[in-house]
């Protein structure tokens, strides 16, 4: 079924443009302007290459959906798609299928991006994806309501979350609004979680799930306490459908007025601004709240550029990436879709810190963002993630006690992984 749907969406998209010289198709995403964003980059390249024809293939919001149709073009060893948007986790799981951009980007293009972002790209000393942009997970928060309820600033714990989101919501219900609610996030049983939760542990000091040295670490009091805090918070202070949201779930309620705080990426920002929303000019972002005793923590995110090693055009395809992922491209982007660059220059640009006044604030959170494990269990990020979400998703809908949930995910992850367990 899923093979079927790559074809179809394939010859949606390159159908209509079998005389092109060179017909290059970039699988993009579509969360936010992304979609809109790389189709009028495209164009920018078409115009100053006529020989090249870039086509841009939306594809599924959803993470493990996305790599689900990724892995089917590669196991039919497809040339329909040269070039991929790949998340941070996936290099060392999906190398084996990418050229060595190495061969073709410029060593002085390549030291332009963040070299955090470059190191984890780079499997077997090949460069496997180009930095496109980064992420990573803030607080939003209303400005005017905060003021509003007598509040001076944003939380800086869960617990002062808690309790501001339950004293806004309550006011702006008996104000005439049933619909508000005081905190929205991404609770949906797939990667989204693991970030949000991710960033609860880490905050709470219970740890990365799995440390860098290879220990499974997420069976602590820390980590269980923190599950069982967000668990708390559905029907709460979070409507009880928050168990479904995604990224843009989040974003629609947030975007329409219906909530006082949110986690998301920076992407929202600029939507948040728009002429069209309703809380344009009434928000703000900060770091994430943290636990007791702990400091925030921001899910590092971010996708990067990658070349498929079965395009029959590996030259004009890594030429494509390396004009999407430019300086110029990623400025465009900035400026218009509050996504992070991964040019280190871009954050001392005034035009890009005018639109995005958040980048330059919150650079340490961007620089600092917490790793998900996908280095420590590659090739087995993937099952170790699910395994993750799927076990913080039963806490948060009440299948699962959070404390008998992660002893049980203890035991999956050393079945995935084969290693030790201890303490964070």
């Amino acid at each position: 079924m899923r093979r079927a749907i790559v074809a179809l969406l394939v010859a949606a998209a390159v159908g209509s443009l079998a005389w092109a010289q060179v017909s290059i198709t970039v699988a993009a995403g579509n969360v936010g302007q992304e979609l809109a964003l790389t189709k009028a980059a495209a164009q920018r390249y078409m115009d100053s290459h006529p020989g090249v024809t870039v086509n841009v293939l939306d594809t599924p919001d959803f993470v493990q959906d996305r790599l689900g149709v990724y892995l089917q073009v590669f196991e039919a060893k497809s040339s329909d798609v040269d070039v991929f948007q790949i998340d941070v986790i996936w290099p060392g799981d999906l190398a084996e299928h990418f050229i060595d951009l190495n061969q073709y980007v410029p060593k002085d293009v390549v030291d332009q991006h963040f070299p955090a972002i470059v190191k984890n790209n780079t499997v077997d000393g090949k460069l496997i994806g180009l930095p496109w942009f980064t992420d990573a997970g803030l607080l939003y928060y209303r400005t005017d309501l905060l003021q509003k309820y007598g509040f001076s600033g944003p939380p800086t714990t869960w617990d002062e979350l808690q309790s501001m989101a339950k004293t806004i919501q309550d006011g702006e219900r008996a104000a005439g609004n049933p619909d508000f609610w005081g905190f929205v996030w991404q609770g949906n049983a797939y990667e989204g979680l693991t970030c949000d939760a991710l960033e609860w542990i880490k905050s709470s000091n219970g740890g990365t799930i799995i440390s860098p040295d290879k220990v499974i670490t997420i069976n602590n009091q820390n980590a269980i306490d923190a599950v069982d805090r967000a668990a708390g918070w559905v029907g709460t202070i979070s409507p009880p459908g928050v168990t479904s949201f995604g990224e843009e779930d989040a974003r629609n309620m947030w975007q329409a007025g219906n909530a006082a705080f949110m986690r998301n990426w920076p992407y929202a920002y600029s939507l948040g601004n728009a002429t069209d929303s309703a809380i344009q000019g009434k928000f703000d972002v900060s770091p994430l709240p943290a636990g007791p005793g702990g400091q925030p923590a921001a899910t590092l995110g971010g996708w990067q550029l990658a070349v498929s090693k079965y395009s029959k055009h590996p030259d004009v395809a890594a030429d494509v990436a390396m004009f999407l992922a430019s300086p110029a491209e990623q400025k465009i982007r900035a400026i218009q879709g509050s996504f992070n660059p991964t040019v280190m220059s871009l954050y001392k640009d005034p035009q890009v810190l005018e639109a995005a006044p958040f980048f330059g604030s919150l650079y340490d959170v961007f620089i600092n963002a917490v790793a998900r494990p996908s280095t420590a269990t590659a090739p087995n990020y993937n099952e170790v993630s699910t395994a993750f979400f799927n076990a913080v998703h039963d806490v948060l809908t009440g299948k699962e006690n959070a404390t008998d949930a992660m002893a049980l995910l203890e035991l999956d992850l050393q079945d995935i992984t084969g290693f030790a367990t201890g303490q964070p």
